[in-house]
């Protein structure tokens, strides 16, 4: 049982590492393509690398089923990425990066409300004080500019309660399906319901132009690793640690992005930023463990000591 806890943790980190370098690609790609091209084209290529990993179907065991797919993929997929990169049209990209590290205590929130094996408990809300502090000392890299916009900040905060209700949903959804056909079908679903936006804004279903090699690179990256890996291995994470303990994990996004930025784009990196790093990892262990554990440790040591 531990070690299946174990595997369950270092794949959760695993896919936050990986989503983490994701806005790289992302940055090359917006140069050349639109957010929704982006989406569209990542998942199509996720689906059909998951299709031949896994061809097989599976018979939908009563309609609320096929109900609960449908909303993982306009959840998960449609409106997770299309609010947050709407978003970052009306607001800056710092408040759309901090209002991204509301994803763990939102889904806390609803799984408090709509399951009944995880609920909302005080750890949680301290462990989101001090992580959130960490991830807006990293954002703002001592560049402190916070300039609210109402639609901008509002559609920014709509994408991470959508991921909060993702994870919920995934779930609800029956354990012995195998994830790749979980995931497969949800990429399904969230590519249904962007194709009447790529309509509406006349986006290109088949690139016209040639796609150079950096471009196809990166689009292949967030396709096949980001997408399709990531969100297999997030759908076993849930099964195995629970939504509210994998959702922790993505406090260290914004941690990762800023490493990631130091070594790829040689981006400087201030004190602030390190120092928000350290409460970052420590707002995910009180996510995780809770301040009375601590402190009683520490106690124990004074008390020995003393």
């Amino acid at each position: 049982m531990r070690g299946s806890i174990l595997y369950g943790h270092l794949i959760t980190l695993l896919t936050v590492s990986i989503w983490g370098t994701t806005f790289v690609s992302t940055k090359i790609l917006l140069g050349h393509l639109t957010p929704v091209e982006i989406l569209f084209y990542r998942f199509l290529i996720g689906y059909f690398a998951l299709f031949l990993l896994y061809p097989r179907t599976h018979k939908i065991k009563r309609p609320k089923e096929e109900l609960l797919f449908f909303g993982l993929g306009l959840t998960g997929v449609l409106l997770y990425f299309m609010l947050e990169n709407t978003a970052l049209q009306f607001t800056l990209a710092t408040n759309v990066g901090l209002l991204s590290g509301t994803v763990p205590i939102l889904t806390a929130i609803v799984s408090h409300f709509f399951t009944n094996d995880e609920k909302f408990i005080r750890k949680h809300f301290w462990g989101f004080l001090v992580a959130i502090a960490g991830t807006a000392m990293v954002i703002f890299n001592a560049q402190v500019v916070l300039k609210l916009n109402p639609l901008g900040d509002f559609l920014a905060l709509m994408a991470p309660l959508a991921w909060a209700f993702y994870s919920v949903l995934l779930k609800k959804i029956d354990q012995s399906y195998n994830p790749i056909y979980v995931t497969r079908k949800t990429f399904f679903y969230g590519l249904l319901t962007v194709i009447p936006i790529m309509i509406l804004q006349g986006a290109d279903f088949i690139p016209k132009k040639t796609i150079a090699l950096q471009l196809a690179l990166n689009i292949g990256f967030l396709g096949l690793v980001a997408s399709a890996l990531c969100f297999v291995t997030w759908n076993k994470a849930v099964k195995i640690i629970g939504t509210i303990k994998a959702s922790n994990y993505i406090y260290l996004v914004p941690l990762i992005s800023m490493v990631t930025s130091i070594l790829v784009l040689n981006e400087k990196v201030t004190s602030l930023a390190v120092a928000g790093g350290f409460l970052i990892l420590t707002g995910v262990y009180i996510s995780e463990r809770g301040l009375k554990t601590e402190w009683l440790n520490a106690r124990r040591i004074v008390e020995k000591n003393g």
